[in-house]
């Protein structure tokens, strides 16, 4: 019995600790996109070609979000999901290339530190 119990307890330790090791702290450069877009904003870009309403990639980031849509990272044609949304450097640098710092597990990032590119 003292076995087993010995047996379980070590497993949970180690899957425990496999859990804290999955989030890695990396920096990457690449672009604040949404949800919407994603990697391209060329098809939404399209839809306005009236040179009065000419969008930016800025302008089209901020009105897919209203819209409903997430902020998201996207870096070497990777789309990352952001855990916390309500990161302020988030929305400032909307539609621009930025290098992001924060923690990665699979593809979603907790963002920590944001600088413009």
């Amino acid at each position: 019995m003292r076995g087993i119990c010995r047996y379980l307890v070590t497993i949970g330790i180690a899957g425990g600790l496999c859990s804290f090791a999955s989030a890695a702290t990396t920096t990457m450069t690449g672009m604040i996109s949404d949800s919407a877009c994603g990697a391209s904003h060329a098809k939404m870009m399209d839809m306005h070609k009236d040179p009065k309403m000419k969008m930016t990639e800025r302008d089209c980031t901020l009105a897919c979000v209203k819209a409903g849509g997430k902020l998201v990272f996207v870096a070497d044609g990777k789309v990352y999901t952001v855990a916390n949304q309500n990161f302020a450097a988030l929305t400032e640098h909307a539609g621009q290339t930025v290098s992001l710092t924060g923690d990665v597990n699979g593809t979603t990032v907790t963002v920590s530190k944001i600088a413009a590119k």
